[in-house]
Order: structure tokens, then sequence, then C-alpha cells
């Protein structure tokens, strides 16, 4: 199941999920699972976060595709969402780089915890020249792009903007009057990531509630259901 904005409208945010729920006293038990020594755990492909046995929490699983022309941010953004560094120096990406995050979130219908299982695809430009379906896009053409991601030959895609680099205000190449015209067209959420990892939660804590919020809300309007399965796969792009 894949979301399309005939399906549903973006949810409000904070009306699927509890914002901020990181920095309740509740949270801590979850977060510890994703967390050592303070910083973010990677996990592997088989790797998940290990509750103890009365806590039971489902994990939903969806890929996420990082769309983008070269140099635009799209690994350091998947690095920032997994906590990981960022290469001082910029190379293509080879092939399909995929990277796992594992994120708890609290519904605010009923109090049930979920973790959100994220697999980020990152497609260097090589790549992206073999495989036609995939293609790079930059402000400039988005409207196009969420055109085309959006018809019915595609299936149903969750889609969310995020503008990269948002720290370098000096060589800011997007004015914030287009961002907001684009915002009032397409009522798509555009996003804001800077290009430095830090140790704690709170810089991606926006970025990842807003993505679990609006693949759960796109999946309850899709099966007709407040609880979709736990292990539905889901794809949204980014």
């Amino acid at each position: 199941m894949t979301s399309d904005n005939n399906m549903a409208q973006v949810p409000p945010p904070g009306s699927v999920v509890v914002a901020d729920w990181h920095r309740c006293k509740d949270s801590k038990e979850y977060f510890s699972k994703i967390l050592h020594k303070k910083r973010r755990k990677n996990f592997g492909l088989l790797e998940s976060p290990v509750m103890p046995p009365h806590v039971a929490v489902d994990t939903v699983h969806y890929k996420i595709f990082i769309s983008g022309k070269s140099g635009v941010g799209k690994t350091a953004l998947a690095a920032r969402l997994a906590g990981r560094n960022i290469p001082h120096i910029h190379y293509e990406t080879t092939g399909i780089e995929t990277t796992v995050v594992y994120w708890p979130v609290k519904l605010t219908e009923g109090g049930r915890v979920l973790f959100f299982r994220l697999q980020l695809w990152d497609c260097g430009e090589n790549a992206l020249r073999r495989f036609d379906h995939l293609l790079p896009t930059s402000f400039d053409d988005l409207s196009s792009q969420v055109t085309k991601w959006s018809g019915t030959s595609v299936g149903r895609v969750v889609k969310l903007v995020v503008g990269t680099k948002f720290d370098l205000f000096m060589h800011c190449d997007v004015a914030e009057r287009d961002v907001r015209d684009f915002q009032e067209m397409w009522s798509l959420p555009v996003l804001r990531m800077g290009g430095e990892v830090s140790d704690g939660l709170g810089d991606v804590a926006p970025l990842l509630n807003c993505l679990a919020e609006n693949l759960w809300h796109q999946d309850c309007v899709t099966a007709g259901s407040a609880r979709p399965h736990s292990q539905q796969e889901t794809v949204t792009l980014l």
C-alpha cells in the first residue's frame, strides 16, 4: 500500500503521531533501543531493536526512495536520518545504497507504540540512468515530478519534499517565496534539513515523525481501518 493525493489529504502535524514524543519520559525505554552511548545505533538489513518480552511493539516496514540530482545532498540526508557521519568529500554514489532507520512513534489515538522500519534507498546518477523509472529531480522540475509520481500508472506514493543544506544560508538556491508557492500549489509537506549530524534526536525528529505520520495515515485510509497490517511494506518518495 502506498499513497496518492487522490487517496488522502496530508494530515495536520501531530494529529496522527505524538509530536516530540522523544522528549517524554514514557518514550525512554523505546528510544534507548536505537541508541548506544547517546548515539544512534547502526542497524543492518537483518537487525532490529530488541525490546523486553513484556513489551509488545509492532514493527511496520517502509521503503523510502530519495530522489534528487547529483550533489544535492541525498547521501548526506540518509546519513543524517540514520545518525551516521557525513563524508567530508563529495563522491558520486555507486549503484544503490540502502540504509535502515528505526524510529519509534506513539499514536495519538489509543496511545499505541510502533517501530517504523524505514529502508532508505539512495541512488547514484549513473544508476538512475540505467533505471529510467527512477528519475532525478531538482526544485525547478519538482512540479513535473510530482505530476509524474501522482499518475495511476505508478501506483500510490506518499510524497514529501526535503530541502537539504538549509543551514548554508549564504548559498541558498531556493527563495522562501518559491517554497511557499510550491506548498500552496501542491499541499505537500516541505521539510528542512541542514548539512551536519548532531548526537541528539531533536534535529531529525520532525522529519521522521512527518514521514511516519503520512505513511501511517495513508495506510489507515487505504485499509479503511485504524490498524493496517504490521508487516505491510509501503513505498514513499523523498
